[in-house]
């Protein structure tokens, strides 16, 4: 049985978990008549040859009994290695051209020359297989194929649009696949939205422009484009630049180490370039359009939005939505207000979402049109604990801290309460949804042993988020980011803030008052009202809105030149502010409450990369009951599984039909999914036609009294009273009860009837 951890070899990442101390090997080269620089070896070839036999043998046992080695070590050891080679082919080649050398110990230099080749290719394959250009490259590339000619064959997803050919980046998902996905957003609400009682909403995904001017998007969602300077074709500059480094690091074996780390140095901190640095990197290393080998265009910046109008006229300018975040955002007041005025509170949403991808790839990895969920929780900025982050202190789980990132170590197993304590972790409420989503991935069936907690680097992260991780999970791609948990600071509520002059704030009474030092802003109504007439309301809710900040310097300048020039976000345009117009001052005073902007933890899943990874983790083949073939099996949970139970007659017969109806009757009741059929293949080919598509139960009619339940992964068999049969699988289903607890409660199947695949 292959599963796909036996398809995929181990990542680079796992393999440097383990400390690993290499020897250096200094093979002895082999030789009798030598020029006289060069000492004559005590030794005969012979015993020098038996010896080194003996350190090879020596040298792979404590290989074997060790963790694989580095990158770094491995590329390290061949560069010995292959310096060995040679210098031993130097040597071979002067006994040789001197013509004093006996027969024997030119064969034996010759020979030694033969070993030292021998271990100089092991390795190189050593190195290929630790950057995934060897074996294990193959195998995930062999995986990926066989996953998603299933998925197509089976209408999990396919291309959007075929009979046109398609366009890159779109996918439709058929039967099978909208039910996995229908399924996992089920779980997500009950997960999160019910069990933490959350605030769901469901905002348009046309957003008119001034939203995302607020947000940053529109000057800042971009990526760096190239084009083919001769056919125009676009190229995202930053995959040219990575794919080449890639490309070096696993396929030029005999790459110098200086060069290797220069390559490894780019792709850390390629999010970093500037358009100017790619292009010049890029020009350096020669990069041309894949396609067409013609030069590029330098780097410049396309903005990833897919912009429409709103209304006939075309002024209206709006974006269909990059995320579904701002439309909780721009809520908020009212949700505050929905929740009693208080917090925290967290706000939830599912929706599509829209990218307009330069050069998409990877299947649903990277597509134009996604679906997001996504959480807000908004929380006192000086008070980030959470009282429930008890029920997941005690999760351990792979997490890879910057520090352990930035030192070139691997993610390491962590207890998430500890990694709180040490402030690796920000706070508690971002740790506590760490866990939560830790909980809510391993539940869907995706792989411990693949999922990692990756903390941003200080070039990845945002100027105003404090922490900021990203779930990641292993799949045949490598390291892909499926979740990002993000302490986002005030930073959103702020800026819409600004942009609207609408406050979004939150209030803390006192139960005292308190004397504070507090601004005060007093707009003078009737000159505003003069100056600015129909206006007036805007520029007054601006006033009010500034922060301490820009009120002392239009305090300072009204003060120096009697007026300012002050910029009003919801006119679009700056306006003259003079003394008369508004009074600001630090006055003490007493509060009974107080006011302030709440951070917002965000949690942030991709829904389509989850599920592409879960196909993956679900993925495996065992060989038919002939042994001809390798039958696809993919062992989703039944929390997931796109149809719980399917039902077959065994034979062709009326009362076994009859019996069909009636148990996927009581099926449907249950709310349990399932298909009945009454096909005339063998009983083995429908299982396997049905663990193709990852039915976890398969119930065979073969009387009308009792009739055998099968589990799909262990093909055992228990016979069950037709009358109890929903309620078992309903169980089964909803995690109620465990295969091995009905193994226990009901009669085993013996006899003829099995898996006939």
């Amino acid at each position: 049985m292959h599963t796909p951890s036996d398809l995929c070899a181990p990542s680079l990442s796992s393999r440097r978990s383990h400390p690993m101390v290499f020897m250096r090997f200094r093979p002895q080269l082999i030789f009798s008549s030598l020029p006289r620089s060069i000492p004559k070896p005590r030794t005969s070839p012979a015993a020098t040859l038996a010896a080194a036999a003996r350190r090879r043998h020596h040298t792979t046992a404590v290989f074997a009994s060790m963790a694989a080695p580095s990158e770094d070590v491995l590329r390290r050891a061949l560069a010995e290695r292959q310096a060995a080679v040679d210098a031993q082919a130097e040597a071979v080649r002067a006994l040789k051209a001197g013509g004093g050398a006996s027969k024997a110990d030119v064969d034996a230099a010759v020979e030694a020359l033969k070993a030292l080749k021998i271990e100089a290719g092991a390795a190189a394959r050593r190195l290929q297989q630790a950057v995934g250009a060897g074996a294990g490259g193959a195998a995930r590339e062999e995986l990926r194929q066989a996953v998603v000619n299933t998925l197509e064959r089976k209408l999990f997803y396919i291309p959007s649009f075929k009979i046109y050919r398609g366009v890159a980046g779109l996918y439709d998902y058929g039967p099978p696949g909208c039910r996995v996905k229908a399924n996992v957003l089920s779980f997500w609400r009950q997960h999160f939205v019910l069990e933490e009682n959350m605030l769901e909403v469901d905002c348009p995904c046309v957003t008119p422009e001034i939203v995302l001017k607020a947000s940053g998007h529109v000057e800042k969602f971009t990526d760096l484009m190239v084009k083919d300077e001769k056919t125009g074709t676009c190229y995202r500059a930053d995959h040219l630049l990575k794919d080449f480094c890639k490309e070096k690091l696993e396929k030029d074996l005999t790459l110098p180490q200086e060069k290797a780390d220069e390559f490894k140095r780019v792709l850390a901190i390629l999010d970093d370039l500037s358009a100017e640095e790619l292009g010049a990197k890029i020009k350096e290393y020669g990069i041309v359009a894949p396609d067409t080998k013609n030069p590029l265009s330098d780097p410049y910046p396309f903005n990833l939005m897919f912009q429409t109008s709103i209304g006939p006229t075309g002024l209206s300018v709006g974006y269909m939505r990059p995320e579904t975040a701002q439309g909780i955002f721009v809520n908020f007041k009212d949700l505050y207000y929905y929740n009693g005025q208080k917090l925290p509170f967290a706000a939830a949403q599912i929706g599509q979402a829209f990218r307009n991808e330069i050069s998409p790839r990877q299947g649903l990895l990277r597509v134009r049109e996604f679906t997001l969920a996504e959480i807000e929780h908004f929380v006192d900025p000086e008070d980030k604990s959470h009282p429930k982050f008890v029920d997941v202190a005690d999760l351990e789980f792979l997490m890879f801290p910057r520090e352990m990132q930035l030192s070139g170590e691997s993610a390491k197993l962590m207890k998430l309460g500890e990694a709180v304590s040490k402030g690796t972790v920000n706070n508690e409420t971002l740790g506590y949804f760490i866990g939560r989503v830790y909980l809510f991935l391993t539940r869907l069936g995706i792989d411990k042993g693949r999922l990692r907690f990756r903390q941003h680097l200080p070039n990845e992260m945002a100027h105003y988020a404090a922490d900021c991780w990203d779930a990641e999970i292993e799949s045949s791609y490598g390291w892909i980011e499926c979740v990002g948990i993000a302490d986002r600071s005030a930073y959103d509520l702020r800026a819409h803030s600004e942009k609207s002059g609408v406050p979004l704030v939150a209030h803390e009474k006192f139960s005292k008052p308190r004397e504070v030092e507090k601004l005060v802003i007093v707009p003078s109504k009737k000159d505003l009202g003069l100056a600015f007439k129909g206006n007036q309301k805007m520029v007054l809710e601006a006033l009010e809105a500034m922060s301490e900040k820009e009120a002392l310097e239009m305090k300072a300048a009204l003060e120096t030149r009697g007026e300012t020039i002050f910029k009003v976000c919801t006119l679009g345009k700056d306006v003259v502010i003079t003394k008369k117009m508004v009074s600001i001052s630090m006055e003490k005073k007493l509060e009974h409450q107080r006011v302030f902007t709440p951070s917002v933890i965000e949690p942030s899943f991709g829904i389509g990369r989850i599920i592409y990874c879960l196909f993956e983790h679900s993925f495996y083949t065992r060989p038919s009951k002939s042994e001809e073939e390798q039958l696809n099996v993919f062992r989703f949970p039944p929390l997931v599984a796109p149809i719980k139970c399917t039902v077959f007659p065994l034979v062709k017969n009326q009362e076994f039909d009859d019996a069909a109806k009636v148990i996927a009757k009581a099926l449907t009741t249950a709310g349990i999914s399932h298909i009945i059929d009454t096909t005339a293949i063998s009983i083995g080919r429908r299982y396997a036609r049905t663990d193709e598509i990852g039915v976890p139960f398969a119930v065979t009619v073969d009387s009308t009294a009792n009739v055998t339940i099968r589990e799909r992964d262990s093909k055992e068999q228990v016979r069950v009273d037709i009358n109890e049969v929903a309620s078992v699988v309903q169980q089964l289903t909803e995690g109620q009860t465990t295969w091995g607890e009905v193994c226990e409660k009901y009669p085993a199947h013996v006899g003829p009837q099995g898996d006939q695949e």
